[in-house]
């Protein structure tokens, strides 16, 4: 077997583990890692057209942050999990999908966009529409988040 088909072969079993695995989360989750890196790159070059200094502390604070985007989507999955727990368990009748964890990737992606516009901006790219629009998204997001929580109670 080439090295080449080797590689292909192991892309391919990696993306779809990676598919499987996360299933419903997969695009956000690919998505917020992208967001991730470009808000990242935008922001230190937003950063530098400021002329603000770029220190260690900084930029650990700003991985401490990206990392805790992660870790939210963990408690929306676990909030998931707890929910589709209770509902088989106690035969509640619940046939609810596990929504709690793509509404939080969505959301952070959301953010992580309005992020990179700001950043786009603050460097001297001019971007009349494109925030407008990612921010009337992320409230239409929020707003379907609150229609749904005033139903349950």
């Amino acid at each position: 077997m080439k090295r080449m088909d080797k590689v292909k072969m192991f892309l391919g079993a990696a993306c779809s583990a990676f598919f499987s695995f996360f299933g419903l989360l997969a695009i956000p989750i690919l998505l917020l890692i992208g967001c991730n890196l470009i808000d990242w790159f935008t922001g230190l070059g937003a950063s530098y057209s400021k002329g603000n200094k770029i220190t260690s502390q900084k930029s650990f604070l700003g991985i401490v942050k990206k990392v805790s985007m992660y870790v939210l989507i963990f408690v929306g999955y676990a909030g998931d999990v707890l929910v589709v727990y209770i509902s088989t368990n106690m035969n509640l009748g619940i046939n609810i999908p596990p929504v709690i964890s793509c509404f939080v990737a969505v959301w952070l992606v959301l953010n992580e966009l309005i992020s990179i516009t700001e950043n786009c901006e603050d460097i001297g790219v001019t971007i009349p529409f494109l925030a407008p629009i990612i921010k009337l998204i992320k409230g239409k997001v929020e707003d379907t988040i609150q229609t749904e929580e005033s139903e349950e109670k």
